[in-house]
């Protein structure tokens, strides 16, 4: 199915929404892109497919839109998906991880029995931009002891130079916006 949807096709179903969530700001709404289940099932195929025949064992997805996609992914995998999520969220023992924002800190948690030591864990999100979150993400499941394997992104904003953050991480990216 992958093989008939391209990365072009993708790419027609991101909108662009100026001065959102705040003024200067263009965001990439893949709301289209999930309307479209050809192209949805496209996009997952063409994310998950990197990552076949890497044991993966785990597919942390992190809140919210990165829920969207690491759900298939962790199905196509077939891994289990872990939910990591803003504070709060979360009923069980959790572990969480703060990590700097532009302005002040955030943090995201993960259940505690979630992610092992002999897990190879795949991390899913909808797009990398200063890739603080995605950094966070990775301490988090290896305060567990687990191998994080890579990293797989619907878009990566090339102009706010995330991968800086996740130096010598294995990072996939389906769309690249410079």
């Amino acid at each position: 199915m992958a093989g008939t949807v391209t990365v072009q096709d993708i790419a027609r179903r991101i909108r662009d929404v100026p001065d959102f969530p705040k003024p200067g700001i263009v965001f990439k709404d893949i709301t289209p892109l999930l309307l479209d289940p050809v192209a949805f099932r496209g996009a997952v195929e063409l994310m998950t497919a990197p990552f076949r025949g890497a044991r993966i064992s785990r597919v942390v997805s992190i809140e919210s839109r990165g829920f969207l996609l690491g759900a298939p992914v962790a199905l196509g995998l077939e891994a289990g998906l872990v939910p990591m999520r803003k504070p709060g969220k979360l009923p069980a023992e959790r572990g969480r991880v703060e990590y700097a924002l532009e302005y002040g800190t955030d943090a995201l948690e993960m259940h505690t029995d979630a992610v092992a030591a002999e897990d190879r864990v795949l991390i899913v999100d909808d797009v990398l931009a200063t890739g603080g979150t995605a950094a966070a993400a990775a301490r988090l499941v290896r305060t567990r002891g687990a191998d994080v394997v890579g990293f797989t992104f619907l878009i990566e904003l090339d102009f706010l130079k995330g991968r800086a953050r996740l130096q010598g991480e294995r990072i996939e990216a389906l769309l690249h916006y410079a």
